[in-house]
């Protein structure tokens, strides 16, 4: 039984169904008191009102002519009343009585005796409460006070009827309530419930599934738009993860297999290759393969958001004077430029920063016929850093594409240049992780200038 309970309390169902019926019963509770109480101050309060008018009118006729000899009383059996009857009269339903000071002049039902102040009593002989009103006027210089009680039977079995009324009402609204929230919120959660079993069903070999978006405009549309969208999300990451997968294994594949074939013909051939020929292979080789084993694990911690673990003040052009300064010792055919690097400072992984630089000066460098030009500079809060070369530049075609990962343009494409299709994947996920940006354009006189923005502040 409590795991019962437990799992049905755990329905969202259930919980909002049970918690609207709390509600409606505390409402319906809290008005059925109010309508009790209301209708019987109503009716007390017209029984009062129809005891003043009556005791107005007597009063009237006393100061006009004195207390009248008699008083008609009102009942609902109009008997004539006999002292010998019984020795405590029942009262009747209007009691009016005609007082001089303490001394009772006349009365409509004799043997009855009515308090001479004005509220709810009770009347002895009676079952019921009476409301009483009483006026005072004089008549030749004599006090009187007119006391009229009327019954508040009537009104008391009005609100004893109310009572079962509502009881038995107040259950059966809260039945009516509970079912139309049961079925209103069953339609409401149905979509859920088949969204749920469609994302159950999305298993690594079939991310390209999407869920039924609902014809409404509400918040079960906008859940299947944002589970669709983290859908295209997994899939886009399956698929990038598998090419590179694919890309890293054949890039992979090239170094070993040189490596392989270099050491199978100097074992098969001792005299075919002399032993320098076959260090300087396996260092390059060696050299190149370590270069690309880098490469990947800088973006795979790039992917993991550990691109930059520590972050601290760090001057740009410090880092494109330096790297301008290796690149002239290491290809002095190539003109170097850095009369217009400014200094600028930004809040970032400088290692991080670093291999950007360094990405962009050797593929700048791997491009340029004659020169290479730096420059950096910073307004309106944000910094601008540029690599340009006097080479072929990029068509305008492959400016998004030559970001991705393991993609050469086709004069790139040769093995011996240096290039492993990685460095302009590392400089713009390095870039993004900074929350900058980068892109690629004609720089003046031709060639490509890679242009990288970032913000020029630390962090808040």
């Amino acid at each position: 039984m409590g795991e019962v309970l437990r799992r049905l309390t755990a329905s969202i169902r259930v919980r909002a169904t049970l918690g609207a019926l709390v509600v409606v019963a505390v409402v319906l509770a809290a008005a059925a008191v109010a309508l009790v109480l209301l209708q019987r101050d109503a009716l007390r309060s017209g029984a009062a009102d129809t005891a003043a008018a009556r005791a107005a009118q007597i009063s009237g006729q006393v100061t006009a002519a004195g207390p009248p000899a008699t008083l008609v009383g009102e009942s609902e059996d109009d008997k004539d009343y006999d002292e010998d009857d019984e020795e405590d009269p029942e009262p009747d339903d209007v009691v009016s009585q005609i007082y001089a000071g303490d001394r009772l002049v006349v009365s409509s039902q004799p043997g009855v005796m009515v308090p001479s102040h004005r509220g709810i009593v009770e009347l002895a002989g009676a079952d019921h409460r009476y409301a009483v009103a009483t006026v005072d006027t004089d008549w030749q210089g004599t006090e009187y006070t007119v006391v009229v009680a009327v019954s508040l039977e009537d009104a008391d079995e009005s609100v004893a009827a109310l009572v079962p009324l509502l009881a038995v009402g107040g259950p059966l609204v809260l039945l009516v309530v509970g079912g139309v929230i049961w079925l209103v919120i069953g339609r409401s959660l149905a979509p859920v419930e088949r969204m749920r079993r469609e994302v159950a069903a999305v298993s690594d070999s079939s991310l390209d599934r999407r869920v039924d978006q609902p014809a409404s405009r509400d918040e079960i549309h906008r859940l299947a738009v944002t589970m669709n969208a983290m859908l295209d999300r997994l899939e886009s990451s399956r698929d990038r993860q598998r090419r590179f997968v694919s890309d890293a294994s054949h890039e992979l594949r090239s170094p070993i297999t040189t490596l392989r074939q270099t050491g199978e013909v100097a074992r098969t051939y001792p005299d075919a290759i002399d032993r320098a020929e076959l260090a300087d292979t396996v260092v390059a080789e060696s050299l190149r393969l370590q270069r690309l084993v880098d490469q990947l694990l800088l973006l795979t911690r790039a992917d993991e958001g550990r691109a930059g673990p520590t972050r601290g003040d760090v001057d740009l052009d410090d880092l494109l004077l330096a790297d301008a300064a290796r690149l002239a010792r290491e290809r002095p055919d190539l003109a170097v430029d850095t009369g217009a690097v400014a200094a600028t400072r930004i809040w970032g992984d400088r290692p991080a920063l670093e291999h950007v630089v360094r990405n962009l000066t050797d593929n700048a460098a791997r491009h340029a016929r004659t020169r290479v030009t730096y420059s950096a500079s910073e307004s309106d809060g944000r910094v601008r850093v540029a690599v340009c070369d006097d080479g072929a530049g990029v068509p305008d075609q492959d400016r998004d594409r030559i970001f991705e990962r393991f993609v050469r343009l086709d004069e790139a494409r040769a093995r011996d240049d240096g290039g492993s299709g990685l460095g302009l994947a590392i400089v713009r996920e390095i870039v993004d992780s900074h929350g900058g940006n980068v892109r690629v354009e004609d720089a003046d006189g031709g060639g490509a200038r890679f242009v990288i923005e970032l913000a020029a502040h630390g962090p808040d």
